[in-house]
């Protein structure tokens, strides 16, 4: 189990990392990336948890691969904490206010809104 949910979170950090190379953040600015990699990854989960308690019967490794593994290591906290302490930091408390506020708003939303959008898909496709 450990194996697994260690493989998933190198795939799901290495993605995260990817994504900051390619659209880096300029000191002092909004982390939109980071923003974007949190929602993301929170409208994913919202479709994965829906699937994996209503509508299939997955594999036992499954969850702590993709859930815990795969999008732990994708999304994170850690940056998010440290983004707002740097831009505080530097002078800019307003952005790091407005980071946090809206990444809790949009994370949450869009876990919400995915469940609930895969929910109608996997009724509708029942028989």
């Amino acid at each position: 189990m450990v194996a697994v949910v260690a493989v998933g979170g190198a795939i799901g950090a290495s993605a995260r990392y990817g994504a900051s190379l390619i659209w880096p953040t300029a000191p002092g600015t909004f982390p939109t990336t980071m923003l974007l990699v949190n929602v993301i990854g929170c409208a994913v989960m919202g479709v994965f948890m829906v699937i994996l308690t209503e509508a299939r019967t997955p594999h036992r490794l499954l969850r702590p691969f993709f859930g815990t593994g795969v999008l732990g290591g994708f999304t994170t906290f850690s940056t998010y904490a440290v983004d707002i302490e740097r831009l505080v930091q530097s002078g800019h408390a307003g952005t790091g206010l407005a980071y946090l506020g809206l990444t809790l708003l949009a994370a949450l939303a869009a876990v919400w809104s995915a469940a609930w959008a895969t929910r109608r898909v996997v009724v509708w496709r029942r028989p």
